[in-house]
């Protein structure tokens, strides 16, 4: 049988706020090389056998970051299903299983969080291997990661040690939350317990059998809203109405620790989350001091400290147990035994409606990138690059003007009825209210500044009234 892989990457990492954010969470994003967490994960599959393309389920608003990596990594995926709200895993993996049904009529899928390391893709590939047997009997199989100390950070599965196989298969015992430090030392000690990593092994038809006895709702919600799900482009749209009405459950709460048919695989391939600042601290290599950084950082007289500096020099003196880390926009100073709780500042941000939860000064969108270099009461500068051959929708706003400057490439300029071709250091001005677009002719990036001057700067000024990427015509989506 076929195996499909489902790449879910729908989290947005707060607990990396704040390098993650919500709109541009930490999957899509180099943190310790030059490649994404989500690249590495479609990247590690290759070798594996009888594996089709990936189905992704990600989230609505990084539909056009998903789509570039893929392009980038030359990978037609079956589908690019996207969620029009998060309702966890478990109807997450529901919609991969009847897409994987409708389309191939039943096979094996391997469920991957796209946000993970592994060190070694060929343990990780062994593991899977390992499992399909177990997968094909009816089984569902989940990998456990042997620790390697008495973490926290992540929840565990207990095991039938005596009945495990030549391949260390057994039986799910049971799913256990995270524990205390005693509690979890304990379970280091016993070697009866992993850690949970997320990823599961099980065909399409087993899990929807168990997700019907388990999550009747589940399923059926996401039966009707793939049903009535819809192609736009590359992506395919799933009806809100529909999918809000499931319960919002993981896949381990909705099934694995209900089932009877649990397996847990043993794996040992380098594995981390890198859900926190720490457990990327402890990813990267120490000192002697037990200090590790990223980017331009300088230490001295620190000890058991992280710095992470994005593009301006971090300088730490005499502390210890200290993370720093530096983005355009925001600094986070943060106790090394407290990072567990970033999500927390993440939180008041929303709530008090603040850009820096949602996005990097640096915005990605499917045309290229605009970044906010400064703004004041009636002003805001924006550096915006264009792809080759990429074009902005054609629009108008109601509150501001707008002024480009050309400082590299081509930009072809509509501008109401006429078209301005601009180069290097040539400008126009866009009225309020003139139907205007951005186009770029050339085969090199565009970039240019733009000045926007008026009354009210904000993103969902904007009456879009033709867009090559499907977007709506009036959104709090940006250009």
């Amino acid at each position: 049988m076929n195996i499909v892989p489902v790449i879910l990457s729908g989290g947005s990492g707060t607990r990396l706020w704040p390098l993650s954010r919500m709109q541009n969470p930490k999957q899509f994003f180099p943190l310790l090389n030059d490649s994404s967490l989500f690249r590495d994960t479609l990247q590690r599959l290759e070798g594996l056998r009888n594996c089709l393309s990936p189905l992704v389920v990600c989230n609505e608003d990084h539909r056009f970051l998903v789509a570039e990596q893929l392009r980038e990594l030359q990978i037609d995926p079956q589908a690019i299903v996207l969620e029009p709200i998060g309702r966890n895993t478990a109807p997450a993996v529901a919609l991969a299983a009847h897409k994987a049904v409708q389309t191939h009529g039943d096979a094996l899928l391997l469920v991957l969080p796209s946000d993970h390391r592994i060190e070694s893709p060929e343990a990780f590939l062994q593991a899977v291997e390992a499992g399909i047997d177990q997968a094909l009997n009816g089984g569902l199989v989940t990998f456990g990661i042997t620790p390697e100390r008495p973490e926290t950070g992540f929840g565990y599965i207990q095991f039938e040690k005596e009945t495990a196989d030549s391949q260390g298969i057994s039986p799910v015992v049971q799913f256990v939350e995270k524990p205390d430090r005693n509690t979890a030392t304990e379970y280091l000690s016993s070697g009866e317990y992993l850690w949970n990593s997320g990823m599961f092994l099980f065909t399409a038809s087993t899990f929807l059998e168990e997700l019907q006895s388990f999550e009747a709702e589940i399923h059926e919600v996401t039966r009707q809203a793939l049903s009535e799900a819809k192609e736009d482009l590359d992506f395919l749209r799933i009806d809100k109405d529909l999918f809000e009405r499931s319960p919002s459950e993981s896949i381990d709460y909705a099934v694995m620790e209900k089932t009877q048919n649990a397996y847990v695989v043993p794996m040992s391939a380098g594995w981390s989350d890198l859900g926190s600042w720490s457990a990327l601290f402890d990813a990267i290599e120490s000192d002697a001091d037990g200090n590790s950084s990223v980017g331009d950082v300088l230490l001295h007289d620190c000890q058991n400290s992280f710095g992470y500096s994005s593009r301006r020099l971090v300088a730490l003196l005499g502390v210890k147990d200290l993370v720093a880390v530096e983005t355009a926009d925001a600094i986070l100073i943060a106790n090394l035994e407290k990072v567990q709780e970033v999500k927390s500042i993440v939180e008041l941000l929303k709530e008090e409606g603040r850009p820096e939860a949602l996005n990097h000064t640096k915005v990605p969108r499917p045309w290229g990138a605009y970044e906010s270099l400064d703004i004041g009461g009636r002003y805001q500068v924006k550096r915006i690059t264009v792809k080759p051959g990429a074009r902005l929708s054609l629009q108008k706003h109601h509150h501001r003007a707008e002024h480009w400057v050309v400082v590299k490439g081509s930009a072809l300029v509509t501008r109401g009825h006429e078209e301005i071709l601009l180069t290097e250091n040539q400008s126009t001005y866009i009225p309020l209210g003139e139907v205007h677009r951005l186009e770029n002719p050339g085969k090199i990036a565009l970039e240019l500044i733009e000045v926007q001057t008026g009354s009210y700067l904000g993103e969902d000024d904007i009456v879009r009234l033709d867009d090559v990427y499907g977007r709506s015509p009036s959104k709090k989506e940006p250009k």
